[in-house]
């Protein structure tokens, strides 16, 4: 973990970072919670450890609107392309398609956000395809749904780079790291003996969205696995839980190839999450999914990674820096550079100054930890598990 990364390094030339000049624009209006610096944040801070070379970037596109079709209605796509055109959202549109609303509100360049972050999740799925492993950390859009908006996402570019994947025959395994449960991907699968879902999350109980999530929710063939998580959740706890189902449901599924959703709400410091993940504990979850993928003939793992969730930008930031060293096999040093720490400081993020944590955030790109204990209900939603009707059989 403490190896100096140098300037320019590409320690595997198959990795693929994807970008676009859109995410450095401001979305979602004034004071929504993904009106903070993310994915320009993340480029910026990796550029500072030297850890992000030329060749491994690339320009993300718009989606095109029949790829938007592969999941998405006719006409919730026009809708969302004449609100940009006019410049506002109708009554009408804004009930039948939830656009427009404080959940997902309208802005400046409002379909050609979302649309070029969903297309660069297509372009991510396409470069898996030529043997590579891609990271869209503007990706990660789990919840819209075919024929409206939901919890922030406008287009489920999650779905539409699997259906991609899908397109050439492989059987792909979806693992959604995101504090809050990967509904949308989930339905939309659901039944397709060829797609696993695999979601771990903050009990619907006390957590958005409220409804679905739990351990017994499974669907016909059983190709989904959710695992609520419950308040507080630390390293330990999570890590107990992600064990216990991960290689027996790796070796049932056998997948050609994995999507696994980064949001960096389960992290602690979060303001919308609830749990009490370190970023080294939830990085060592990303190095596990990492290093048992399924490969490509030339040894790469054959993995996309989305970003999704995350609303505290200097903790998004740190992390999302710790995904992309772990894809492209990088080691990068726990300190965080002087030009990161001023760049995390310009930010000026208040909501948490008075945190006894806060200073650590630019200090270390870690956080500092202690011994968790595992708490009883944990274990016993871990034992739950083995008795799950796709873990009982792949035992």
């Amino acid at each position: 973990m403490n190896a100096v990364a140098t300037e320019g390094s590409n320690p595997t030339g198959r990795a693929v970072y994807i970008d676009g000049a859109p995410y450095r624009r401001r979305a979602y209006g004034a004071n929504h919670p993904l009106a903070i610096p993310r994915v320009s944040l993340t480029t910026a801070l990796l550029h500072t450890y030297g850890a992000l070379a030329p060749t491994e970037i690339m320009s993300a596109r718009k989606a095109a609107d029949v790829e938007l079709a592969w999941f998405h209605t006719s006409a919730y796509i026009a809708a969302f392309k004449r609100a940009e055109a006019v410049g506002r959202v109708t009554q009408a549109v804004r009930e039948r398609h939830r656009l427009g609303t404080l959940e997902n509100p309208y802005f400046d360049q409002f379909f050609t956000i979302p649309a070029t972050a969903t297309g660069a999740s297509i372009q991510a799925a396409e470069q898996v395809l030529a043997g590579k492993i891609a990271f869209n950390p503007a990706g990660g859009m789990h919840h819209a749904r075919p024929d409206y908006a939901q919890g922030f996402c406008f287009f489920n570019d999650v779905v539409l780079a699997i259906q991609r994947l899908r397109r050439e025959n492989l059987r792909v395994l979806y693992v959604d790291l995101d504090a809050h449960h990967g509904d949308g991907v989930e339905a939309a699968f659901a039944g397709d003996e060829q797609v696993f879902t695999l979601s771990l999350h903050m009990d619907t109980a006390y957590a958005y969205p409220f409804v679905g999530g739990q351990l017994q929710d499974t669907v016909a063939g059983f190709t989904s696995m959710n695992i609520p998580l419950p308040r507080d959740t630390n390293d330990a706890e999570y890590h107990l839980l992600f064990d216990t189902v991960w290689i027996p449901l790796l070796a049932k599924f056998c997948p050609d190839a994995i999507v696994m959703q980064t949001g960096t709400d389960v992290i602690f410091a979060d303001p919308l999450g609830k749990l009490q993940m370190t970023t080294q504990g939830f990085l060592a979850v990303v190095a596990r999914i990492v290093d048992s993928a399924p490969r490509h003939v030339n040894g790469t793992p054959c993995l996309l990674a989305t970003g999704g969730g995350g609303y505290h930008p200097l903790v998004l930031a740190r992390a999302w820096t710790g995904v992309w060293a772990v894809l492209s096999g990088r080691e990068l040093p726990d300190a965080m550079p002087a030009a990161g720490e001023k760049l995390l400081r310009d930010v000026n993020w208040d909501l948490d100054e008075d945190a006894p944590y806060f200073e650590q955030l630019f200090a270390s790109r870690l956080d500092a930890a202690e011994q968790q204990p595992v708490r009883d209900d944990v274990v016993r939603l871990a034992e739950a598990l083995l008795y799950h009707p796709y873990i009982e059989i792949a035992s």
